[in-house]
Parts: structure tokens; sequence; C-alpha cells
């Protein structure tokens, strides 16, 4: 079955090669906010879905770059769990549950999550924690990159000084976000419909875009994410972290 989508909010040229526009969220943000995204092969990545995965619209994109790439702050055996393990559980179980669901099984994961009065009561928090998890996790690799980091630069630097006064208080008031998400979830930077930015931190698998805000950057605080090599020290994570941040296409998410 054709992969319905994995979304992206603006996208580099090199990240062109691998996502395609699409037009779901052009009525809240304007045309370009979200396409479909699928990233481009790394090595020692899986090509394709195990043989026993349930077929579907959602399908798990394959990462930018190696699983090692990400070194040392993130290490390889990390990024294939959380991305091969996790990630594919999203995937398998949203597919599950779009099975039954035919008319959702159309949209994409964004039009889902902002559709969940189509699905029966009792299916819609699977709904919002599996495809909510895929929109979230597709975002989350290409937000970070090998040789990335430092502070931003460009529109979404001068958005920053804008909004939070400087990099130093939106790093501090991000990373206060991150620490402080009880139990699993993230921490995100986001822009409202008029382009102000703003820190959130979102519960479990709930993706921002269920709230109209657009996604710019965000972390998992999930303790998949990070516990292998830092065990209970969250802070030392989230600290090594900023050195991963794909700041261009923080920029091209800013712009889309």
């Amino acid at each position: 079955m054709k992969e319905k989508s994995i979304i992206s909010f603006g996208v580099s040229r090199r990240e062109s090669l691998f996502i395609g526009l699409g037009g779901l969220a052009a009525a809240l943000f304007g045309p370009g906010f979200v396409s479909r995204s699928f990233a481009a092969p790394a090595a020692g990545a899986p090509a394709s879905p195990v043989s026993d995965a349930p077929s579907g619209p959602l399908v798990l994109p394959l990462l930018p770059y190696a699983y090692e790439a990400l070194e040392p702050v993130i290490d390889a055996e990390t990024m294939r769990i959380h991305h091969n393990k996790h990630h594919r559980a999203y995937v398998d179980n949203a597919n599950r549950i779009l099975a039954s669901l035919p008319e959702l099984a159309k949209m994409t994961p964004e039009e889902i999550v902002l559709n969940l009065d189509k699905a029966p009561e009792d299916m819609r928090q699977g709904l919002i924690n599996n495809v909510g998890g895929h929109i979230n996790h597709s975002l989350f690799w290409l937000m970070m990159a090998p040789g990335a980091g430092g502070p931003p630069k460009g529109d979404i630097a001068a958005a920053i000084d804008r909004d939070f006064g400087s990099f130093d208080a939106f790093k501090t008031k991000f990373s206060d976000a991150a620490s402080k998400r009880f139990g699993s979830g993230w921490a995100w930077l986001v822009a409202d419909k008029a382009g102000k930015l703003s820190v959130i931190s979102t519960p479990n698998q709930n993706p921002p875009v269920m709230d109209g805000l657009k996604p710019l950057l965000g972390l998992d605080v999930w303790e998949h994410a990070y516990y292998l090599k830092y065990q209970n020290r969250r802070a030392d994570y989230i600290r090594e972290w900023w050195a991963t941040v794909n700041w261009d296409f923080v920029n091209n998410q800013l712009k889309g």
C-alpha cells in the first residue's frame, strides 16, 4: 500500500530530495506547512518494515544518517532501538487501529489527529498515542543532524531574540521544560498562527498540531530516548543534545 504521509513543516534543498509538499495544514498556517517526508536511507538502517508488520497507510521512514552518526551524544544502540523498535511500534499499532477505520486511513497523520471525532471514542487515545508518536518521531529524526548544534542563525535566530530576549534565555527555558516534564513526553519550540514563538511541554506522544501549533524543534524525553547512555541523568542528556540540533531544518520549519 502506498505510504500515506510522514510530516515535515519546511525542508532544505538536501531534504527536499526526500520530502514532498503536502497540503493538510494550509488552512491553519498557509501553504507548505505540511509535507510528506521520506528520509534518505542510512547505513545500517532497515530498508523496509519487518515481514510480519501489518500493512497500512503509515510507513516507518528511514533515517537520513547512520545510527551511529550522532555519537557521542546519542549512541548507536539507542538510535537503533528508538527508531527500529519504538517508532516502528507506533507505525504498526497505528496501522492496526486504522484497519477498521477506512475513512481515517485515507488521511495524513496530521488529519487523523485533527479528526478524532470520526473514530469511536475507545479508539481515540490509541490514535493519539500511535499516530502522534509517528508524527513526533518523523520530525525528531530531521531536527537532529551529525556535526550540527551551536547557536542558531538566520530567521530563527532573529525570532528567538525577538520572543525570548536571547538564545541563552530560550535555551534555558526549553531545557527547563524538558527537565521538568514529569514522566514521559516532549519539550517543543512552537509557533502559533501569528508566528509568535513559545516553549511548551506535551505529555506522552501528543503532537503540538493538535493544539493548532507549528512544531519547530522538539526534544524527546521518554526514557527510551536516552536511558542506555545516560541512565537516570536526564539533565545530562538535555545538555548534550544541543550539539545535535539541526538549525537548518528549524529555519525551514519557520519558513514553511
